[in-house]
């Protein structure tokens, strides 16, 4: 009798159980918490450190490319000072991506 209702030919296969829907999001909610959360909280912590790193003498790389030596960098300030060249520029402390070391010479000014 619910053969009749569902249209369904007799001897006809259930589709398999990864084809269903619920499946499908319940398998992408899981790929999501155990790769992509981890990864992205270690991104933010090494970020956090990398900033955090960032005192007068180090050679860094701003996101637009610029590479430079900062020259004053204060604990709890959003900005840095950071000369390249002839050049100081006043930049966002988030804005660095890299450290490349430190100078010396400048880390003694």
């Amino acid at each position: 009798m619910l053969d009749v209702l569902f249209a369904q030919e007799q001897g006809q296969q259930p589709p398999p159980f990864w084809a269903n829907p619920m499946f499908l999001l319940a398998l992408l909610a899981l790929f999501w918490v155990v790769i992509i959360l981890p990864m992205s909280r270690r991104q933010k912590r090494e970020q956090q450190t990398l900033l955090a790193s960032i005192a007068r003498g180090a050679k860094v790389v701003t996101s637009a490319g610029i590479v430079g030596t900062v020259v004053s960098a204060k604990d709890g300030e959003d900005e840095i000072v950071i000369r390249s060249e002839d050049t100081r520029l006043r930049i966002k402390r988030n804005t660095v991506t890299q450290v490349l070391g430190t100078d010396a010479s400048e880390a003694n000014k």
